[in-house]
């Protein structure tokens, strides 16, 4: 027998390279892949991270937000403050009118406020009579919600087709203050107030403040909106100060805005804001009431919705006249969109007869948004004067900006 695995060489060196180049192969491989996984890795690290900051900022939102509703809440369930003057002070008591019913309580002064109080002072307080806090003076509250123009510099020229309204307006306010004689020599009483009622942008406004430049006198223009306070009893004091403000201001003329905000239909459905229209319509009832009529003051009041105003209001005694202010017709319409355009450079296609005829049922105040508006398209041309397109095209963007913003599609 012969001995084959000693004789039989083996090439263990070609082997070993070749395991060795296997392996190192093997490993970049693996190398490779574990480095592709670091980096998916990374990228949804990444991602979770860009996730995280996005969830902290929307939690972030989410906590304001709740904050702002818990804020919310405990003003809504905060119970009512009312305001109260202080009348006298006796150690450490004191003596405090409440506005609105003129209630007198005697109550504890707080330690807070301890040297603080002095008579005059308005503090609001709450159902229990306890003071919370001081009322500093500030700037009068009359002069934040009224509007107070010695010469309004409005004529009678100014207004366009209400010729008849304007009559009766005189008759009824501008009259009374200039020559009130006229009514003392036939043995009457001129009228107590005068309602205009009519569709926004009529001319009710601009009708007041042109009886008040020509009698020469204060217009006081104030919102009712304005007269609805957020502190009970305030509004029926305001009501107060505005009517002694138009006494001290006189000869003039109070002009109400928008009464129907505080004269509308006396209801009352449990709440103290209900309660709190109630009472300053009711302190706005009892003014007009004690109003001499024969007085250097007229009060003028306006709204667009006649129908929810009291019965109580429309009695005779408080508003003698009411006068409507209609929509203007195709005259009237003519004649506004002149006094409108008195310092425009007209081009000679100008026709306002027919500007007249396609704007039926615009308001005043529409013609003359249409009039600006032309004006606005020659500037944005570098033009010198007004044309026929330019008015069309005005006319056809405030009739599309209406017809967005108004469901019906009619101007109101």
């Amino acid at each position: 027998m012969t001995n084959t695995s000693a004789d039989t060489p083996v090439d263990t060196g070609a082997s070993g390279d070749k395991n060795r180049t296997e392996f190192e192969n093997l490993n970049k491989e693996d190398a490779r892949s574990l480095l592709n996984e670091i980096e998916l890795l990374k990228v949804n690290n990444e991602n979770m991270r860009a996730k995280l900051l996005e969830a902290s900022m929307m939690n972030n939102s989410y906590m304001e937000e709740i904050s702002k509703l818990k804020k919310q809440i405990e003003h809504l369930t905060t119970p009512p403050l009312f305001i109260a003057s202080i009348m006298e002070i006796e150690d450490d008591m004191v003596l405090i009118r409440q506005h609105g019913n003129n209630q007198e309580v005697m109550t504890r002064i707080p330690p807070a406020f301890y040297r603080k109080l002095e008579p005059g002072m308005r503090v609001s307080v709450n159902g229990a009579f306890s003071i919370i806090s001081i009322i500093r003076k500030g700037t009068d509250i009359r002069a934040q919600v009224m509007e107070l123009i010695n010469s309004p510099g409005i004529h009678y020229d100014m207004i366009g087709g209400l010729d008849e309204v304007i009559k009766e307006v005189i008759e009824s306010v501008e009259l009374p203050l200039t020559e009130p004689e006229l009514f003392s020599n036939i043995g009457i009483e001129p009228p107590n107030g005068v309602l205009l009622y009519g569709a926004p942008g009529t001319g009710k406004t601009l009708i007041a403040k042109a009886v008040a430049s020509s009698a020469k006198a204060t217009f006081i223009r104030m919102s009712g909106s304005d007269l609805v306070q957020k502190f009970i009893g305030e509004g029926a004091r305001l009501v107060k100060d505005v009517f002694q403000l138009a006494r001290d201001k006189s000869p003039a003329i109070l002009f109400i805005d928008e009464i129907d905000a505080v004269g509308g239909m006396r209801t009352h459905d449990g709440t103290t804001g209900s309660a709190e229209v109630n009472r300053t319509m009711l302190q706005l009832l009892a003014e007009m009431d004690g109003f001499d009529a024969t007085k250097n003051v007229k009060v003028i009041a306006a709204t667009n919705r006649i129908d929810l105003l009291d019965p109580a209001l429309l009695r005779p005694g408080r508003f003698d006249r009411v006068i409507e202010i209609p929509l203007p017709d195709m005259v009237a319409r003519v004649e506004i969109l002149n006094i409108h355009t008195r310092k425009m450079k007209l081009a000679e296609d100008m026709d306002f007869d027919k500007l007249a005829k396609i704007t039926a049922g615009l308001s005043g105040a529409d013609l003359q948004v249409i009039t600006k508006e032309a004006g606005m398209f020659v500037l944005r041309r570098r033009g010198e004067k007004v044309t026929m397109k330019d008015m069309m095209d005005a006319y056809e963007k405030v009739v599309s900006e209406e017809e967005t913003s108004t469901p019906s599609g009619m101007f109101a």
